[in-house]
């Protein structure tokens, strides 16, 4: 790793450019909305596995983008786009359509690497696990998305196989992989009921895993995605209604 002279590693501009754009990616689609608060640079440090530099570098890269501000002592906050004059509350049908079909495809190769990493996990594995599934409810309790956080959680979990192939899955994927947690306009009580019982089923999975039962964490798991699909079909007839009252 080689530092320049203002004493930034190339690799530390790399994990900055990687973390920048998977918040860039977040806030285009529409999981952070303008006036949303992001995580805080501890939560952000551990969402992502990196130093407070890299996470600063990420966020200042947005900043000068133009996608975010900070307010002294209150955080970083998304900033309204031109393109964001369409009502909160409308459902982009296609985009739920497309969450559907992620989360088909996901099903089967996701319960699959729950009872993998079961089977497989290390320590090391384990422990970060553990640690992401944490960042989910640091997230929670501080009223910001969980998308990165959960997507990082699940990230954790194939790397717990030992198949590289499964990360290499979500990943091509991103944050997309994940449905947004604010798909409609939502009090905040609601927002909060919806990402903890997200939380209680990554804990079943999370439990499981820990205790290496393949079994309970494949179910779990199935559990956890065939939930999403209930939800978001639930959604889709619920837009869909309310098209036809027009």
């Amino acid at each position: 790793m080689v530092a320049n002279a203002g004493g930034v590693t190339r690799g530390s501009r790399t994990l900055a450019w990687q973390v920048s754009e998977a918040l860039r990616k977040a806030i285009m689609s529409g999981d952070y909305t303008p006036g949303d608060k992001l995580p805080s640079e501890a939560q952000l440090t551990e969402i992502h596995g990196v130093s407070r530099t890299v996470v600063r570098e990420a966020v200042a890269a947005l900043r000068s983008d133009h996608l975010v501000e900070a307010r002294k002592g209150a955080g970083v906050f998304v900033l309204p786009r031109p393109d964001d004059a369409r009502p909160a509350a409308v459902i982009d049908r296609v985009r739920l359509a497309s969450d559907l079909e992620i989360l088909e495809i996901r099903t089967p190769i996701e319960v699959e690497a729950a009872g993998l990493a079961a089977l497989r996990r290390s320590p090391s594995h384990e422990e970060a696990i553990l640690d992401r599934h944490a960042a989910v409810m640091a997230c929670i309790e501080t009223g910001t998305s969980i998308r990165a956080a959960d997507f990082a959680l699940h990230l954790a979990i194939a790397d717990a196989t030992h198949n590289p192939l499964f990360r290499e899955f979500l990943e091509q994927r991103g944050n997309a992989a994940i449905p947004q947690s604010k798909p409609v306009a939502e009090d905040q009580r609601e927002a909060d009921a919806y990402r903890r019982l997200i939380y209680q089923e990554h804990e079943a999975i999370v439990l499981a895993i820990s205790n290496g039962d393949r079994e309970a964490a494949r179910s779990a798991m199935l559990h956890h995605l065939e939930g999403s699909q209930v939800r978001y079909r639930a959604l889709l007839r619920t837009e869909r209604m309310r098209q036809s009252q027009l």
